[in-house]
């Protein structure tokens, strides 16, 4: 059986090794536009033998129903909704002292910014389907009239992974090549992305990075630092239709906006406003949300470890409070 899984493996990379690459289109015009000053060629050569190379039939099909096709009474529906509403606050509570010194740094409002990554990528929870290559690479192949685009981001995606020592098949995003958690094509993540935390890396799925990089293409496209110009192109405007060319992706990123900044600030107001709605958020099952329900508990005159932990004491000390609430 070993030798038979070692013969294949060696009969594959034979096969590979050989593939002639002049035949096929998405390396030729990779080849064209890449900087090859930056980028060796034999790097070029190996990722496109990659035998996990492959074309994406439901990537033609996805384009044919974009989100911005969409009526604006649709496209409402499923961005500005009380689950994206709930997540974008409890996002903002967990993670309030790195978002207000992203919005300090740049003078972006830290809503806006919260919101397009609710929008983006619901916070992290979704913002991958196919690889960034295979989904670039198939439309080269299968949509003639997205190929000089998506060679274009091909190349500057394969710039990166050079760049950062990343595996090209390694990351997944959406069916037009965005990746990360703000759904940067690449061409837009090697322009605008920065390492906020300062580790020496732009990292797509770190928070800080992705949070400050949001912020950096935001001030990059038109949005004056402490800006309150909300109105219809005005730079805020301005700059969130740069994010994406759509006027229903704008209106729904103000949107939610002004709704978590309403729960939020509604929330943070006094401590009965935080115990309710955690009490009714409470999901016993994250450890997370149990740490946020001690704090609040404890904030209301209980006395628990903060541990996560959904022991007797949380138990008795909840059932004491909704009492009280009733």
């Amino acid at each position: 059986m070993i030798q038979k899984a070692l013969f294949i493996f060696i009969i594959a990379n034979i096969v590979f090794a050989n593939i002639d690459l002049s035949t096929d289109l998405a390396y030729q015009l990779v080849l064209e536009k890449i900087n090859k000053k930056t980028v060796p060629v034999s790097f070029i050569d190996n990722v496109f033998k990659n035998p996990k190379i492959e074309l994406h039939a439901k990537i033609p099909e996805r384009f044919a129903r974009p989100y911005e096709k969409k009526s604006w009474e649709q496209y409402k529906k499923l961005f500005i909704k009380e689950s994206r509403i709930v997540a974008g606050v409890k996002f903002y509570s967990k993670n309030k002292d790195l978002i207000l010194k992203v919005s300090k740094k740049y003078g972006v409002d830290p809503f806006i910014i919260l919101s397009i990554a609710g929008i983006e990528s619901n916070y992290g929870k979704h913002y991958k389907g196919f690889t960034v290559f295979n989904s670039l690479y198939t439309q080269i192949h299968e949509m003639p009239k997205r190929a000089k685009w998506a060679s274009k981001e091909l190349a500057s995606y394969l710039e990166y992974c050079y760049q950062d020592n990343v595996d090209p098949q390694s990351i997944e995003g959406s069916y037009a090549g965005a990746f990360g958690f703000g759904q940067f094509i690449p061409s837009s993540f090697n322009r605008y992305s920065v390492d906020f935390d300062n580790d020496g890396v732009r990292r797509p799925h770190d928070w800080p990075d992705v949070l400050g990089s949001i912020a950096n293409y935001l001030i990059k496209n038109g949005y004056n630092s402490g800006s309150t110009n909300y109105e219809k192109k005005g730079d805020i405007w301005k700059s969130v239709y740069a994010y994406n060319h759509s006027e229903n992706y704008v209106m729904a990123v103000l949107g939610l906006t002004e709704k978590i900044r309403e729960r939020s600030s509604y929330l943070h107001s006094n401590v009965e406003n935080r115990l309710n709605y955690v009490i009714e958020t409470f999901d016993p099952l994250d450890n997370r949300s149990v740490s946020d329900l001690q704090k609040v508990l404890n904030a209301n005159g209980y006395d628990l470890e903060t541990d996560g932990r959904l022991g007797r004491r949380t138990l008795d000390a909840l059932r004491d409070a909704q009492l009280k609430r009733n």
